[in-house]
């Protein structure tokens, strides 16, 4: 297997999956529409393919010749109107299931999300198959579920497919997780229930680039799906603070119940879907449920199967984040 199509590219994980395969040889072509990120990665060695992988004729030459498909391209975001997350998620995975078949490509790697997994309550080692199908806890995570289902149907049809499901993504370059937070922080606080003992998992974003890589190389792993994380779940206050203490900041707390704050994003959602506001709600369901409830995964099957151990450690990713944060203010 040589050469290797990531859609998505010119993203976060993308950026970091193209260097990693590029370091271990791979002819790499990356799909995307940002045409200042796609020259970064052309002069790193990448093939850029200036492409929107939701418009199936504007991609189709670009995978002839293709060994594997690495899918992390998505619409993600907590709030967005249906329509869009379908089309990007949904009807753009189908697209590319559909050149992977009609060039002869012999494996895909769908990087998914373990948001499916979320709700109003506190979970524990989930496993990969611990989820409701019907979970509408945003639109988001309605069209991952869907278009995993596309992914398996592809399976039927004589594909190689491989799901990874990677939980909260961070590292230089992250412009959601990580960023959000310290935006909280420096204007009315970060919101805490419970005095912030949650559990959660969060990932250093080039671990997951290597499980996708893994994902890529791994024999007698067709039709499996894997929980991806450090390993390192933590209190979500703890993590709140090594990441202030290592950028020279100190917490600033909002302390909240979980019953009213998340009647009031209820509220809030209604309000911008009835009169079709502009941004994103002050608060959504989905963001007040990942600050209230735990969720730590179980990676048992991606270690056992995949051979996956992570690379960086949550401690030396956020002194990588201190550090880089600190020579921007300079």
């Amino acid at each position: 297997m040589n050469n290797i199509l990531v859609t998505g590219a010119t993203g976060f994980l993308g950026k970091y999956l193209v260097r990693q395969l590029i370091d271990k040889g791979y002819n790499v072509y990356a799909l995307g529409r940002n045409e200042k990120a796609g020259e970064e990665l052309s002069k790193l060695g990448a093939v850029f393919c200036k492409g929107d992988f939701t418009n199936k004729t504007e991609c189709a030459g670009f995978f002839k010749d293709i060994d594997c498909v690495i899918h992390a391209g998505a619409l993600s975001t907590v709030w967005g109107k249906w329509e869009d997350f379908f089309r990007i998620n949904v009807e753009g995975t189908n697209n590319i299931c559909e050149l992977c078949i009609e060039n002869n490509v012999s494996r895909i790697v769908y990087v998914s999300s373990p948001s499916i997994y979320s709700g109003r309550l506190h979970r524990f080692s989930i496993r990969e198959d611990d989820f409701d199908e019907n979970n509408d806890l945003n639109y988001y995570i309605k069209s991952k579920i869907l278009a995993e289902d596309v992914i398996k149907e592809f399976h039927k049809m004589g594909l190689y497919t491989v799901i990874i499901r990677p939980r909260g993504l961070f590292g230089i370059g992250d412009t959601s997780l990580i960023p959000r937070i310290l935006e909280a922080n420096k204007k009315s606080g970060i919101p805490l229930f419970n005095g912030g003992e949650n559990y959660v998992d969060i990932t250093c974003v080039e671990n997951v680039a290597h499980a996708c890589i893994l994902a890529a190389q791994k024999d007698g792993i067709d039709n499996e799906v894997f929980n991806i994380t450090n390993g390192e779940p933590m209190k979500f206050r703890i993590i709140l603070e090594k990441f202030l203490a290592a950028i020279g900041e100190k917490p600033k707390y909002l302390r909240l119940p979980f019953g009213l704050v998340y009647r009031i994003s209820c509220s809030l959602e209604n309000k911008w879907r009835k009169k079709d506001k502009p941004g994103e709600p002050p608060l959504t369901r989905y963001t007040v449920c990942t600050l209230a409830f735990s969720q730590t995964l179980d990676i048992t099957k991606a270690k056992e199967k995949l051979g996956y151990k992570p690379v960086k450690t949550i401690s030396e990713g956020i002194e990588d984040y201190g550090r880089y944060q600190k020579a921007q203010k300079r």
